[in-house]
């Protein structure tokens, strides 16, 4: 069964929705047009009815690409500027600079070449800080042609440089060709301003491509036509017509109706300006009867042109045709940009429509919150009496920890001092005992060295076992010291570590915590201790409650003066530094920093998260400047 037919049937969800958005690329690749066309159609009709933005805005850019593909430029415009608005409001910028650089090429289409400058000049602004390599050199290659239309050939060659200039860096050379392209575009810029050998020395350039004939037949045959026009312009006799036929010869096999016309309508000249008049009117004929068959406007106009020059005896017959037809022409394109204008006009008036009846909605729901409101206060009222004791007991509970705090503080204090006295023992005994016994050894084995009797022998045994009996004794001591390790976490670290692991278990914001080892903790008086961890634990309070951060840092670390740093970091919504706060947290904060004689910075502001760094002296009353 037809994967179409099957999603069709499922409800409006929005997987349905992102299953049909994935289908159009695929008819896209196969050009299946029908298919694509009825898939962007459903996915805009389920979009629309589930306020979907962004397939909404995937609907009509896909319609927008299929109408610019069977080139119903209205339908295209309409449809792309619809995508473009929801792009915006979406601030979604390579989707947004997408839409508008396929909006420039249709207006380009359409003769509309200030508003397709416009729609480009704003694709290009996105690209240029973007790595969208290709799509910038497209955008730049496009803003070169509409220059040249409106006869700023200085701002022409500018950009079709830059967009050579783009192939080059990024190596952007496919079966495309886009470097030859570039260097067609700029022999075409210097043709139409009669700069010929400018011209003749770019379309070589660009045929030196090797295999360019049978990846872009179409470039190719472009090249060759192109420079045989410069050719003949400038009065170089050289490879024609032959050019002009090889360039016609790979037309017909490509059947490109308007290329076809363009060849025909060069060689009639390339006839004319030879005096053989028979054949100039023969070639103009091949090309008015070949435009005729595209059914192409402008096709028909540059044949009836070129047909009026050589053809004397139908000369005026064919100037009322090319005269009426042009002048029909723009009328069209004065139609087309007109009704292009209105269509911009009317989403804009849409969208103020939307904006109206979200303002009605929103003074509703105004409404109802106040009514709400009114009740939660009441309420709170009621309630108030009973937090403002929980508050009370929290606050004891707070002076009671402090206490405690403070005897765990002196409790490691008599800890350090008891460690300190055992190692002075062990030093001692080490002094008194292991050394004096050494030194005896020494000096009986020294007197000993002078005897060899059997004597000597049993006295040298002796002092053997004496060895054996002070080496066991120096591994027991060596083996309390390595029980007894001076260098140990103080109790203030481990707190703050117990508080750090609550904060990961209450709150799932990532939380990066970093405590430096050359900080001497024993220096930093028990006041400060205690306000560093209260004021940690108010920060981490706060950013639980009102931060919605997803990534904490926590660092502790000694500056070069000798002070200690806490840096605490969040990336959460934020808040106004300067904006007077309500609450006592902040003030409490500021109170524990100045009772400690430190210093506190605090950087935030809407949606770009809150830097908090604290300096207090590690061992004295002033921070070291």
């Amino acid at each position: 069964m037809d994967r179409l037919y099957l999603l069709l049937k499922y409800k409006n969800t929005l997987t349905n929705r992102n299953n049909l958005s994935n289908l159009v690329p695929e008819y896209y690749k196969i050009n299946n047009l029908s298919k694509l066309k009825s898939v962007s159609l459903k996915l805009l009709e389920f979009s629309s009815q589930a306020k979907d933005s962004l397939n909404l805005a995937k609907a009509n850019r896909f319609l927008g690409g299929y109408y610019k593909f069977v080139s119903n430029n209205d339908s295209s415009f309409y449809y792309y500027t619809k995508a473009e608005k929801i792009y915006k409001t979406n601030k979604d910028d390579l989707n947004l600079a997408n839409v508008l650089f396929n909006k420039g090429i249709i207006q380009y289409y359409v003769g509309d070449y200030l508003g397709s400058e416009i729609s480009l000049k704003k694709a290009y602004f996105i690209y240029i800080n973007s790595t969208e390599y290709d799509k910038l050199y497209g955008t730049l290659n496009q803003l070169g042609l509409v220059y040249n239309e409106l006869k700023e050939f200085e701002n022409s060659e500018i950009y079709h440089n830059k967009a050579l200039l783009i192939v080059r860096k990024h190596q952007l050379q496919t079966d495309e060709n886009q470097e030859s392209v570039c260097y067609n575009n700029l022999g075409f810029l210097f043709l139409k301003q009669a700069k010929y050998k400018k011209g003749i020395l770019n379309f070589e350039l660009g045929l030196k491509k090797r295999n360019l004939i049978a990846e872009n037949p179409i470039l190719y045959s472009n090249l060759l036509d192109n420079l045989a026009y410069c050719r003949l312009k400038s009065n170089i006799s050289n490879d024609l017509p032959d050019l002009f036929f090889e360039a016609l010869n790979v037309r017909k096999r490509i059947g490109d109706y308007t290329a076809m016309v363009g060849s025909n309508i060069h060689l009639s000249e390339f006839y004319f300006y030879n005096n053989d008049l028979k054949k100039a009117v023969e070639y103009s004929q091949n090309a008015l009867e070949i435009a005729k068959k595209s059914k192409i406007p402008l096709n028909i106009i540059a044949a009836l042109k070129q047909a009026s020059l050589v053809d004397k005896v139908n000369s005026s017959k064919y100037s009322e045709d090319y005269i009426r037809i042009s002048d029909s022409l723009q009328i069209v394109e004065r139609s087309s940009k007109d009704r292009f204008a209105r269509i911009e006009l009317e989403t804009d008036e849409l969208k103020k429509e939307n904006t109206n009846l979200e303002e009605i909605n929103r003074n509703i729901l105004n409404y109802f919150m106040g009514t709400m409101l009114f009740v939660g206060l009441l309420f709170f009222m009621r309630i108030q009496r009973s937090r403002a004791r929980e508050q009370a007991l929290r606050q004891a509970q707070q002076r009671a920890n402090e206490e405690i705090y403070k005897l765990i503080i002196s409790q490691q204090n008599k800890l350090d001092e008891g460690r300190v006295m055992e190692k002075t023992r062990i030093a001692k005994e080490l002094h008194d005992g292991v050394l004096g016994r050494m030194f005896g050894l020494r000096l009986n084995l020294d007197g000993l060295n002078k005897r060899d009797d059997d004597d000597a022998i049993n006295e040298r045994l002796k002092c053997l076992d004496e060895l054996k009996i002070i080496e066991q004794d120096l591994r027991e001591i060596s083996h309390e010291l390595s029980r007894e390790k001076y260098v140990l976490v103080n109790n203030f670290v481990a707190i703050v570590n117990n508080l750090l692991e609550e904060q990961t278990k209450i709150n799932k914001a990532k939380l990066i915590s970093k405590i430096g080892i050359n900080i001497d903790w024993d220096l930093l008086s028990n006041t400060t201790k205690i306000n560093i961890y209260r004021i940690l634990q108010e920060t981490l309070q706060n950013i639980n409650k009102y931060a919605n951060a997803k990534n904490i840092k926590i660092e502790f670390k000694k500056d070069k003066k000798g002070n200690l740093i806490l840096n605490i970091a969040d990336d959460g919504i934020g808040f106004e530094v300067e904006k007077k706060s309500k609450g006592i947290g902040l003030k409490n904060i500021v109170t524990r920093i100045h009772e400690s004689e430190g210093t506190i910075e605090i950087k935030s502001s809407k949606d770009k998260g809150t830097q908090i760094k604290i300096t207090v002296p590690l061992d004295s009353k002033s921070i070291k400047i």
